[in-house]
Order: C-alpha cells, then structure tokens, then sequence
C-alpha cells in the first residue's frame, strides 16, 4: 500500500435523485418523493458516511409530454430551500445544497435564504446556481418568457456578485453582537449594518439586509456547465462544479481544462473542487454486480419510457410502434422539438443523434428499448465493494476528479449498501475519512475561507477585459 500521507483523499456527496429516468419509482422498496421521511433517511444515511453534501436538484415546472403531464416520473416535489431547512434540524454535519436558478429568484429574496440556511445549519449552507432556457419554465414567473443563451451567464453573474454584497454588507464587528441585543439599544460605530446599493444592468436595488453574517458568510457556491461559457462561469464564481464526466479519461481531460482556467481569476487549483455525479451497483462478485446492473437498467428503462425517450429526438408520436422492435424508419420532424417541455436537453442535434442511434442498433441487432438502454447507460461503478473502492480512489489519484456525487437508483434507501460497504473499504485504503474535521461545509471540502466581494469582482472584471482584448 502507498504511503497514504500523500495520497489525495476521496470525497463523497449525495444526491436526492428526484424527477429522472434514474430513479426505480416503482420499485417495492421505492419510497415518497414528497414525505420529510424520505430526504431525512437519504441524508442521514450521507451523513453516517461521512459524506461532503446533501444536494437536492430542483424543477420548478412538472414535466410535460406530448402536451400531458409525464406520468412515468415521479411527479412533484417540494420547496427546496424548506426542506434543506428542515434537514438542518435533524443533521449535525452534512453540507445541505439546492438547486436555485439565477434566471428567474431575485438576489434579496434569495441571499436572504441562503444566509438564513446558513445560520440554521451553523454554516453548512451550498447554492446550485443554474441557469433556466425556456419560456415553459418562465411562465411560472412574473417576468414569463427566457433570456438569450449569452444573456443568462451574464445575469448569473450579476446575479453572484450582488448576493455577495449583500452576505458583507454586514461589516465583520456588527455580526458577532446581532440577535443578542437588547430591544432599542443603539449600535454605535459609523458603519450602518446591512446598508447596500446595487445598480448594474439586471439589478437597481437599495435598502438593508436584515441577515447577520452568516457563518460560511457565502454559502458554498455549485455550479453545473459543460459548455465553454459554463465552465469559465464556474472557474471565476463556483466553488464545486458538477460534471456529466464519469470516465477516467473524460474526467482528466476536464479537470485539467477546469483547474488551468482558474490563475486568471486569482484562483489556486484547490479553490474549484470538481464532483461528477456518478451511480453504483453492488455486488458480491464482479458477475453477481453485472446481472444486478441488467436488472435495474431493465427498471429504469419500460417500454413506454424507451419510446417517449427516442419521441424526444425524432419529434413525432411514435406510441404505435413496438418498443422491443426496431428502430422507426420514418424522418424527424424538426419543427416539433418540443415535444418534451420541462427537461433539459442533452441531444443538440438530433439529426446527428439518429443517424448515430441507427448505426448503434443496426451494429447490434438492438430493439428500441435495447438502444436507449445503451445510449442512456448510468451505473458509472459496477462491482464489488473492494473493487468499487478501488476504482473511485484511482479517480481521485490520477486527477480525474476530486469527489464524487453518488446517485442512487433506489429512494430513500439507495445509499444505505454504499455506506454501509464501500465507505469502510476507502478508509482501510486510508483515503477517506474517519470523522468530520470541520464545523462548517467550506471547512470539510477544504476550499479555506470565502473571499471577499471585491477581491472576486477585481479579478472578474480582469479576465473579462483579457477575454474582450484577445
């Protein structure tokens, strides 16, 4: 064994799967995706592994299918900022992050929960922040509609650097001594607390922050973005960035690129963590883990789900054919891209996308169901405990990520074999730890202390000039 004194250590974080065609909903052992009992049992399970973070995604609109709502998803799910909340009361430990968009909240409304979030949980507070592309979403909002694609990392942006003035506008002094005084005594000193004023081109706002500094005073920052604009975006304003790479190779090939952008935003190669989000399948041997695996992309992928799947690339009703046989020979209908409504979209060009599909089918005899099957495949780890722990530790040592979001295909008990099997074999490989280290989330992800407002806009506003200039 290496002399683990140099070796990196794994990290581990977990993800509440929600509305996807990863969750086995109708499986048996399948629990509510509605009911405080099924995040409380997933969390606490995540924290008893010693994991990072609790992250819950967030839809803010039910999916719709050919214009009805898709009823092979798990349909609903609460407020995510209520229910993080909630976690805080029966966790001590676990990083509590939520998927929020920066498209349609508004920096008060939002800083102001998150900093709420954060003294709740005693500095364990982390923001997703995404971006929102459609005008079905939008329709939600009082604004309606969507911003053009450069416009939305531009508000995101803006969206960032007004929180944090709003998480300093408490000056350092003032926040040791708020919530504790007397009623009408005055604070004396010059400085007002919470005292703000933010003009900018998708904000003009004034007035005072009634949140104290928070103890993380910025919640840890995520960010999920493969595009060339995403991953700069993380690279001058995240603290995690989430990855759809779960192969070694993929994954070096991104961290390196992620990690060189950061020098010119002031940044050393710690200050980014990168965590993909990754899914397992257990077994006794090598053999006993594949078949399971079989088993469970059986569940994931029903007949129904495999033609509403490839419905979303040719953009017809494709309801009459048979799922077990093959492919349609019909062409796509280019102007009924959306089809589906409410699910991001991976597939950019669908043209490209089946021709590739046919010449996947055709190659190996495969029936509809079968090829998205294949072309939809999730379980990143398949294998033993030891073998599982192994490969995730290799990860980590080549520099292919520095953490893993695991993502379970069974709620609320999914995580339950991971914990109970894997985590021990991590720590005999001395890469993982034994106890938590820090009272905050930023303490046990290793990523220091947050930075300041200004120091952040300074190099911002520096790698924007070069990017113009060049």
């Amino acid at each position: 064994m290496p002399n683990t004194s140099e070796r990196r250590q794994v990290h581990l974080a977990a993800h509440f799967p929600g509305v996807n065609n990863t969750t086995v909903w109708s499986d048996p052992a399948g629990g509510s995706h509605i009911e405080f009992e099924s995040f409380r049992h997933l969390a606490q399970s995540a924290e008893r592994g010693l994991f990072d973070f609790f992250f819950l995604a967030e839809g803010l609109r039910l999916r719709e299918h050919r214009g009805k709502i898709f009823d092979l998803d798990v349909v609903g799910r609460p407020d995510t900022l209520t229910v993080l909340s909630a976690l805080a009361a029966v966790t001590q430990n676990i990083g509590l992050a939520g998927t929020l968009s920066a498209t349609y909240h508004e920096p008060y409304e939002l800083a102001r929960q998150l900093a709420t979030l954060d003294h709740l949980s005693g500095g364990r507070a982390a923001w997703n922040v995404v971006t929102t592309n459609d005008a079905f979403t939008g329709e939600n909002f009082r604004r309606g509609g969507y911003l053009e694609y450069a416009d939305r990392y531009s508000r995101a942006n803006d969206f960032i650097q007004t929180a944090r003035e709003l998480w300093e506008s408490w000056p350092e002094e003032f926040a040791s001594i708020a919530g504790t005084r007397a009623a009408g005594a005055p604070i004396a000193g010059a400085i007002d607390p919470g005292l703000y004023r933010h003009r900018s081109r998708f904000f003009d706002i004034a007035g005072r922050f009634p949140v104290p500094r928070s103890p993380q005073v910025h919640p840890v920052v995520f960010q999920a973005g493969d595009s060339d604009a995403g991953r700069e975006f993380a690279a001058g304003a995240a603290d995690v960035i989430f990855t759809r790479h779960s192969t070694l190779e993929d994954g070096k090939v991104f961290y390196a690129d992620i990690k060189r952008r950061l020098a010119k935003y002031g940044r050393g190669e710690d200050e980014l963590k990168v965590y993909p989000g990754v899914t397992f399948i257990l077994g006794d041997s090598q053999k006993e883990a594949e078949e399971r695996a079989d088993q469970v992309r059986l569940q994931q992928v029903s007949g129904q789900g495999a033609i509403a799947f490839l419905e979303q690339v040719w953009g017809r009703d494709l309801s009459g054919y048979d799922p077990d046989g093959p492919l349609p020979d019909i062409e796509l209908d280019f102007d009924n891209t959306s089809i589906t409504r409410g699910r991001v979209r991976h597939t950019k060009d669908p043209r490209a996308t089946a021709t590739e599909w046919r010449g996947i089918a055709d190659a190996g005899k495969l029936s509809i169901r079968e090829l998205v099957i294949q072309v939809t495949a999730r379980q990143s780890f398949i294998g033993t405990p030891s073998s599982i722990a192994a490969e995730l530790d290799d990860f980590v040592q080549q520099r292919a990520v520095d953490g893993f979001i695991l993502v379970p295909h069974l709620t609320p008990g999914g995580l339950d074999e991971f914990v109970d099997r894997v985590v021990p074999e991590l720590q005999n490989r001395g890469v993982y730890r034994t106890e938590y280290s820090g009272t905050t989330l930023r303490d046990n992800l290793g990523l220091g202390s947050f930075r300041g407002q200004s120091d952040w806009a300074k190099w911002r506003e520096a790698a924007q000039t070069e990017r113009e200039e060049g």
